[in-house]
């Protein structure tokens, strides 16, 4: 019995990393889904309406506003709304500067988080196209054009753009291993069903998809839902980045992770209907396999090792990977004593997958122990 739980368990750790990209890759390749990448300017006159939320963001603002400003675009219509979650220092104020340059502030009523900010900017957007974004993010002169031209395609209701890390002493992060995995999954679900969850800090959606907004939800993920509700798809622009610097203080890092896994939890647990491969298909598929199994994925890892010690006895095989295990987690508990050791890639891959699945644990107890996030306050950058 114990040598069938370790293999249960051994297949469904591995399961959202490795087996579900495996599958993903021959499912996109037999239904022949092609790629909506383009580089062709948007042949719509489409109005586009950028919404920046904001809370207490008077030390950057302005900067958001002025980078702005400076977005080139084509369409019939272009305007930007700076939705404040009940801002209490100058925020306000400061957006207000630039009403004669056609920025507009839309201020909720009361702060009741992030999304209901978006959806009061929502109810006062004129575009047919919403693009959403984060004070933080830095978006390049050219994204809005190449984000719109995606929107070319009928098929598609969202886009979301890729992340790049600005780090402490300039340099452009964003290209390691896991990185380039992640970006590899999200091109390939894009072609299948669409994205399960866009990037928070910069996407766009049509304005018809967003009637209805679940505050209580994150707004990547509500969007993906309501984009496949409408037998849309939700797709990956690689050509179209944000960037945006790293945490000033990496330890708040954690907290932050496991503020998103809680945020992510509330909403699937809000939209179960979502895993009913009846009505979603392979975006139910999708969802359970990126976002509930890989939030699993500890408690496997967990299982798998206390089942491996109990029958590392029953030889050579399952002795060799019970002690393969007690190196790979004392390889990351001796890289967070030591981070110097974190330089060296392979270390650093190590400690990064340890580090996620602790703050994914994390995350779990506190979700089940009844622990929400409505309310929220930006990291500092």
């Amino acid at each position: 019995m114990l040598t069938f739980l370790f293999w249960l368990f051994c297949v469904a750790a591995l399961y959202s990393y490795f087996i579900y990209p495996l599958v993903l890759r021959v499912l996109v390749a037999k239904k022949g889904v092609k790629t909506s990448a383009t580089t062709e300017p948007s042949s719509m006159a489409v109005s586009v309406s950028l919404i920046v939320t904001a809370y207490n963001e008077e030390s950057r603002v302005r900067a958001k506003i002025e980078n702005s400003l400076q977005l080139e675009f084509d369409g019939s219509a272009f305007e930007i709304i700076v939705a404040s979650d009940c801002s209490s220092d100058r925020t306000d104020d400061i957006v207000r500067e630039y009403a004669d340059r056609g920025v507009r502030l839309v201020r909720a009523p009361e702060r009741l988080g992030k999304e209901h900010a978006q959806q009061c900017a929502i109810k006062e957007a004129s575009g047919e196209i919403l693009v959403f974004s984060d004070v933080a993010t830095e978006i390049p002169a050219d994204a809005i054009k190449k984000l719109v031209a995606y929107f070319n395609d009928p098929n598609v209701g969202a886009v979301s753009s890729e992340d790049r890390f600005i780090s402490q002493n300039g340099t452009v992060a964003g290209e390691g291993a896991y990185v380039k995995y992640e970006m590899w999954l999200r091109q390939q679900e894009s072609r299948l069903a669409g994205l399960v969850g866009l990037s928070g800090s910069f996407f766009a959606v049509r304005k018809s998809l967003c009637s209805d907004w679940d505050i209580h939800s994150p707004s990547d993920f509500n969007t993906a839902l309501n984009t496949a509700k409408a037998g849309l798809r939700a797709v990956t622009a690689p050509d179209v980045l944000g960037f945006y610097q790293d945490l000033k203080d990496p330890s708040k890092e954690y907290q932050r992770k496991i503020r998103t896994v809680i945020r992510g939890m509330t909403g699937l647990s809000r939209h179960s209907e979502v895993l009913g491969f009846g009505k979603f298909g392979f975006f139910s598929f999708q969802v359970i396999s990126h976002k509930l199994m890989r939030w699993l994925t500890p408690w496997f890892l967990l299982a798998l090792f206390l089942t491996n010690a109990l029958i590392a006895d029953n030889g050579l095989f399952y002795f060799l990977t019970f002690l393969g295990q007690l190196m790979f987690y004392g390889v990351a508990v001796v890289a967070h004593f030591l981070p110097n050791l974190q330089s060296v890639s392979l270390i650093k891959l190590v400690y990064f997958f340890v580090q996620v699945n602790i703050a994914l644990l994390d995350a779990g107890v506190k979700f089940i122990a009844g622990q929400r996030m409505t309310t929220w306050k930006p990291s500092a950058r």
